[in-house]
């Protein structure tokens, strides 16, 4: 490392430290303690705590409720440094590019700040302006926050359960995305695009010839927060309308688009002439069709109670750590199902239901992608928007409603038909080899070569299964045995009852008939 960033390390070093004996860090820690230290510490540390405010599976409640108020107060730039940055960003002075530019900003954040502007056309716009030098300093303490990530475990006691050096990185990602306003425009302009045909759905429209990397000039948008009932309430709106298309739209994200708004607080939707209207596409998350499709399959095993399944596509979806218990796995998501399933969706809350799944997945050795855990954020954000907005509007419900009523899109009939033909043919081609293979089977069966491996369960109901899995494959091979030696009594010298079968032969076919009868009539009451 050059000298100087050495020298500028040691002196933010000393800075922290400063800061963790000023509000005497080190005789305990409260929600209210924590988010001054990380304010007085600056946007890294402010980044830091917005995210952890959402990380409900990772820290106290009370301290992701402190932390959520850093969302707002962050001190802004001068005016100087602002109108100094959009001059040399956008090459001209501040008169000859607006009519009008507001000294105070409407917003600041720790990345950027906003101030209200008017073109010279007379169009009324927005400016962001990035932080000079936000780069550099944000690189450098992400850097001091992994040497010092063993300390931050004080806060709430989380000892080795939190990761916090994943949860670091995590911010300087989202970071360097916040940072890239040529990559916002290019989001927002991607998400104008994919919601084109959903009337009650807008986002600001970006003026490229105002923008470049660190300046973004966009349409202002005037209107009412989403938060703010009394005002929409007194201006006409219906607020369980605005809610249902909001989540609507929110799932359409997710599932149709998989490219959806990773920050859905209130301070990011404004209701204006009948829209929603989604602001800041810094911070977007994005779903691969795999992802998607097995997030599907995941809901609609859920609301079926089908375990295997579910367990089958958390090892799909999931990283593993390690070797994977799969019996243990298999009891933990029967102890989920078993506590929700006395539920209705209505009263489904998406936090409960994402911590629980974390943290059975983490008790069997899986960790949730990093997509995934966004959106998990993003999903718990627009709960609480819409647990303020609309109560009586359920998330969980609303995700259900959707995929149910978009099967028939999803599904490919000629794609299916051709699946299917495939299965088929594919069976038909080992149709010809069972006799051999049954015949080979019952050879090595009578030469006690056939060896079975069985992984033993403790529980009940693993013995039950593997009770009936024994019976049906004794079942299996006496009907085999029994179709076998009929058919050789039938070539014996023996009385016949019908042309080319002999009467010991026919009873055994007849006995395998009952057999085979009784074992498909099991198998369908089964299903049933």
């Amino acid at each position: 490392m050059p000298e100087n960033k050495t020298s500028g390390s040691r002196e933010r070093m000393r800075e922290i430290l400063g800061v963790l004996k000023k509000h005497r860090a080190a005789r305990g820690m409260t929600p209210e303690k924590l988010r001054m230290i990380l304010e007085d510490l600056g946007p890294t540390f402010v980044k830091f705590g917005q995210i952890m405010s959402m990380r409900t599976d990772m820290l106290p409640r009370s301290y992701c409720e402190e932390l959520s108020r850093l969302r707002m107060d962050v001190r802004p730039l001068s005016f100087e440094e602002a109108s100094d940055e959009v001059e040399r960003a956008l090459g001209r002075p501040l008169g000859e590019l607006f009519a009008r530019f507001d000294r105070k900003p409407i917003g600041s954040a720790s990345i950027a700040q906003v101030h209200y502007a008017e073109l010279k056309s007379g169009e009324r716009v927005v400016v962001k302006i990035r932080r000079p030098g936000i780069r550099d300093v944000m690189e450098r303490d992400t850097a001091l926050l992994h040497r010092v990530s063993g300390l931050l475990r004080i806060a709430g006691g989380t000892g080795d359960a939190v990761d916090f050096n994943q949860v670091i990185d995590e911010i300087w990602a989202a970071a360097l995305a916040e940072m890239d306003f040529g990559k916002e425009a290019a989001q927002a302009e991607e998400f104008a695009r994919l919601n084109a045909d959903v009337a009650c759905v807008a986002c600001p429209h970006i003026l490229h010839r105002y923008s470049t990397e660190s300046v973004l000039t966009m349409e202002y948008v005037d209107g009412f927060s989403v938060d703010e009932k009394d005002r929409l309430e007194a201006a006409g709106y219906d607020l369980p309308e605005i809610g249902e298309k909001l989540a609507e739209n929110y799932v359409k994200q997710i599932v149709d688009d998989g490219f959806f708004h990773a920050d859905p607080h209130p301070g990011n939707i404004r209701i204006r002439d009948g829209k929603i209207v989604w602001l800041d596409m810094g911070m977007m998350g994005r779903l691969s069709v795999r992802d998607r499709s097995l997030l599907k399959s995941a809901i609609s095993a859920s609301v079926r109670g089908d375990v295997n399944e579910l367990c089958s596509l958390l090892l799909a979806f999931c990283d593993q750590k390690g070797p994977v218990d799969r019996q243990r796995l298999f009891t933990d998501i029967d102890a989920l199902m078993n506590r929700y399933e006395s539920l209705d969706l209505g009263s489904m809350n998406l936090l409960d239901i994402r911590n629980d799944l974390v943290a059975a997945a983490e008790r069997n050795g899986l960790a949730m992608p990093k997509g995934v855990s966004v959106l998990g954020r993003g999903l718990v954000t627009i709960e609480g928007v819409l647990g303020t907005l609309s109560p009586e509007i359920n998330m969980m419900q609303v995700m259900v409603n959707h995929l149910s009523s978009r099967v028939i899109e999803y599904l490919n009939p000629q794609e299916e038909i051709k699946k299917t033909l495939a299965a088929l043919y594919q069976s038909g081609k080992h149709i010809p080899q069972i006799p051999s293979q049954v015949s080979e089977l019952l050879k090595m069966g009578i030469r006690g070569q056939v060896k079975t491996n069985v992984e033993i369960g403790t529980t009940d109901r693993a013995e039950r299964s593997l009770d009936r899995a024994a019976g049906k494959i004794a079942a299996g091979l006496a009907e085999c045995g029994l179709l076998i030696g009929s058919a050789i009594l039938c070539t014996a010298n023996l009385p016949q009852c019908l042309p080319g079968v002999t009467v010991p032969g026919a009873v055994g076919f007849g006995l395998a008939a009952l057999l085979g009868g009784r074992l498909a009539w099991e198998g369908f009451r089964r299903k049933k």
